[in-house]
């Protein structure tokens, strides 16, 4: 296995590094400043213009659409290194690259799937980073852990899709830049178990379609929101459908694959970014006589720390190497395996910070809190970690029941 940086990636690297220093880290208190403003006039989804400004200073030199191997040339080994470095700022330097979720999904979706005027129509202004867009599976009503469950549905009549149900955590639908959604539901509840759902495009302005309240992630109010969505007699044309009728479930398997590696890179590099702040408030804070890096206790947690964002990084590396040599199917065991590692190791490790941290870190004064909200919803976001290490165990029993 070769986790090397081709010549290509290093460079970009080098410029990611440059761009976060320069630019990514010092608009930190500018995000948080302009949010609060815009919340006080009653505008908390809308974007703080330091985002726009960043993605014009990115889009310059060069680190633009980094996710998508035909755009950016990048292995998914390649990303993953670059996706890291991103997961030091996750609020903001995912955008700024137009390579944040779900935006990331979707245009891999309509890259892979979409009809020549579908790609017109939503990928070419997703790729230009003029609009935003969101993805529609999860429900209230179901389990949708079990994505069998899911009951929306899309039903022909005619020349076109009629939608009706309920949807939510639908991320990005409360942005006012996102202008389209994929939706998932069943278009023939007859066909078998996997067969049953299919992907629409739905534009968000379509009749019908209601956005019922932002969801807030432990009383946090994400700037694009966390969504409950309703759709009543939804009507789209036919040719709306994203590939073929009854494949949402092949469709989901292929978009959610590289997606992995992006969400579990950059949850490493929360991991990093979570230690890099423990090891400075180590040294800068002096208890019982002595800065608390002397402690025994705190230089145990710095190294357990440490060992684990390493095991975590190796296999996320090792599933994006697989997924580049023998495709999604063949790694099908590591991307479970990570989705439930990574976000976990991430828990743990801006769960000492904070401990590290004390009262400030639980406090707006630090970023661990709001990390630690979204590192946590990472163990549920994408299928929770029960699924996950089911799937895993069934693969290793497969080894003994099938001799």
């Amino acid at each position: 296995m070769d986790f090397a940086l081709s010549a290509a990636a290093e460079d970009y690297a080098k410029r990611l590094n440059d761009f976060m220093d320069a630019h990514v880290y010092p608009a930190e208190r500018s995000y948080d400043e302009q949010r609060r403003e815009l919340a006080a006039q009653g505008r908390v989804h809308e974007v703080p213009p330091v985002v726009e400004e960043l993605k014009i200073e990115a889009r310059s030199r060069g680190l633009w659409n980094l996710f998508l191997p035909d755009e950016s040339g990048l292995s998914n080994v390649d990303y993953a290194h670059l996706a890291e470095i991103t997961g030091h700022s996750p609020r903001i330097a995912p955008e700024a690259l137009n390579c944040a979720a779900p935006d990331t999904g979707n245009m891999e979706v309509l890259h892979l799937f979409g009809t020549t005027e579908q790609k017109e129509r939503w990928l070419r202004p997703l790729l230009d980073g003029e609009i935003r867009s969101a993805f529609a599976m999860t429900e209230p009503a179901v389990a949708s852990s079990d994505a069998r469950n899911i009951s929306t549905e899309i039903r022909r009549d005619g020349d076109d899709y009629v939608i009706n149900g309920r949807k939510w955590w639908i991320s990005g639908a409360a942005d006012p830049r996102c202008a389209v959604m994929i939706v998932m539901g069943k278009t023939n509840p007859d066909a078998h178990a996997y067969q049953q759902q299919s992907m629409v495009l739905v534009p968000m302005d379509t009749p019908g379609v209601t956005v019922v309240r932002p969801l807030p992630v432990f009383g946090y109010q994400d700037q694009h929101g966390h969504c409950e969505i309703t759709f009543e007699d939804v009507r789209v044309p036919v040719s709306n459908l994203v590939g073929d009728e009854g494949g949402g479930f092949a469709i989901a398997q292929a978009r959610l694959g590289p997606g992995r590696i992006h969400h579990c890179m950059r949850a490493v590099g929360m991991a990093e970014r979570a230690l890099e702040l423990m090891c400075r408030r180590a040294i800068a804070r002096v208890a019982f006589g002595k800065p608390l890096a002397e402690q025994g206790v705190v230089q145990a947690q710095i190294a357990e720390s440490r060992m684990a964002i390493d095991q975590a990084r190796l296999m996320t590396l090792k599933t994006a190497w697989l997924i580049d040599t023998v495709g999604v199917r063949g790694a099908r065991t590591e991307v479970a395996a990570i989705k439930v590692i990574a976000p976990r190791v991430a828990c743990q490790v801006i769960d000492t910070a904070i401990q590290v941290h004390g009262g400030g870190g639980v406090s707006d004064d630090f970023p661990l809190a709001e990390m630690y909200a979204g590192a946590r919803t990472l163990r549920i976001a994408d299928g929770p970690d029960e699924v996950h290490i089911r799937s895993v165990a069934r693969e290793e029993l497969g080894r003994y029941l099938n001799r």
